[in-house]
């Protein structure tokens, strides 16, 4: 399904120009990883970042003029930087395989002439297959909803020698506010648009909220856990429902990372669904998820969304460590990267406060967010601070060297 080896942000918000991992624009530094926390202090921009990820997904599925004003974001004006007339970027540098020339997905949103919010430029680039140098051909280049696509594979304009290879098809989207990768990645006649298409769609950011695991959900299985999480009884129908024996062992293995529970139970109602029976230590009788806490309904809808048996490629997780105490932390986050270990199509975006988690990570999985004088982000890798990668390899933890201020 593909991972991002980098990302850059531009006018955003607090994110005037950010860059993390390796893009086109700007090779220096390594890629990304498949773990990636970002720290910082308070208003520094984390939810900002978290939010763009969730635009661009937004944009996506809705459209740049309804994609700006969802989830309070208040429209375009609130969300271009202040000060700024340039348009809203992205720029993502994505590979489908390890083995495959990397893409280049280009974006720029500002306003028409009626200041409506509208995709002023859209273009994907990549080299052709075997080739290591040279700028990569434009396989898609659209400004105000009209431009060109080239069919198939190794296929494209080369800008450098106004040279171009393989079958080119005009374009002209009847609405620009919409993205074009969203038209073509319907065709099959475009596979690398397909297949950029579906891994930007199948992105999820997530926040859950214990509150919403208490809802009474519909009867219905469901093969994915939504933002909030209050479909777990959903998802654990889905899961029961293709493989009983193997999401008994699922729940197994959670009920071993839940303090204080001895057994959790699928049990299944007269109306088809499925809800699940937690058993605590020291009480004979069950308990429903409607009378659990709220950290053991968080803790369980993090292992079970760990659990995926198809995993989306790429989840953003805000703040895991509200409602939970904090001797969880580190376990929860070695148990996230142990679910990313030996895969290439999964990444784990987090933002955290908090320096218990970060001790399970190294300075290659850690972005610090710092907000400068102008009021605008600044994110570097902890592994770029002066000592911290020796510090790290004496054995002194890296939440530790955050905490006490020797970074960030």
């Amino acid at each position: 399904m593909g991972r991002i080896a980098g990302i850059r942000i531009k006018n955003y918000g607090s994110l005037k120009n950010i860059k993390l991992g390796k893009v086109l624009s700007d090779s220096s530094g390594k890629e990304l990883t498949n773990m990636n926390a970002i720290i910082g202090q308070s208003g520094t921009g984390k939810s900002t970042l978290a939010d763009a990820f969730g635009f661009l997904a937004d944009c996506l599925e809705k459209g740049v003029e309804v994609a700006c004003d969802l989830n309070g974001r208040g429209g375009y004006e609130s969300i271009v930087s202040q000060g700024v007339t340039a348009p809203i970027e992205f720029e993502i540098y994505y590979r489908e395989t390890s083995n495959e020339s990397p893409i280049t997905y280009e974006l720029s949103i500002g306003l028409d002439k009626y200041d409506r919010p509208i995709v002023q430029k859209e273009r994907l680039r990549q080299r052709r297959a075997k080739e290591t140098y040279g700028r990569p051909m434009s396989f898609l280049f659209l400004e105000y909803g009209k431009g060109y696509a080239f069919k198939g594979i190794n296929s494209g304009y080369l800008e450098e020698k106004n040279q171009e290879i393989g079958e080119k098809v005009e374009v002209e989207l009847a609405d620009p506010r919409q993205l074009g990768i969203v038209t073509l990645g319907e065709l099959k006649e475009h596979p690398r648009i397909v297949k950029f298409k579906n891994f930007l769609k199948n992105w999820y950011l997530c926040y859950f909220s214990p509150s919403a695991a208490r809802e009474i959900p519909n009867a219905g299985p469901q093969k994915y856990l939504n933002r909030l999480g209050n479909n777990v009884n959903n998802v654990a129908q889905f899961l029961y429902r293709e493989d009983p024996k193997d999401f008994i062992k699922v729940l197994k293995d959670i009920q071993t990372k839940l303090p204080g529970i001895k057994d959790i139970r699928p049990i299944r109602l007269q109306n088809g669904q499925l809800v699940l029976e937690f058993l605590e230590n020291g009480f004979d009788k069950p308990f429903y998820s409607q009378k659990m806490s709220d950290g053991t309904l968080k803790l369980f809808a993090y292992y079970l969304l760990l659990h995926e048996k198809d995993p989306r490629p790429l989840v953003f997780i805000e703040e895991p460590e509200n409602g939970l105490y904090h001797k969880y932390l580190a376990n929860l986050a070695l148990q996230m990267k142990k679910s990313i270990k030996g895969t290439y199509s999964k990444q784990l975006f987090i933002t955290t406060h908090s320096p218990f988690f970060v001790n399970a990570l190294s300075p290659e999985e850690v972005w610090v967010l710092e907000k400068q004088e102008d009021g605008f982000s600044t994110i570097t890798r902890a592994s770029e601070y002066e000592s911290v990668k020796e510090l790290c390899d004496s054995e002194i933890e890296l939440g530790d060297l955050w905490y006490s201020d020797y970074f960030g």
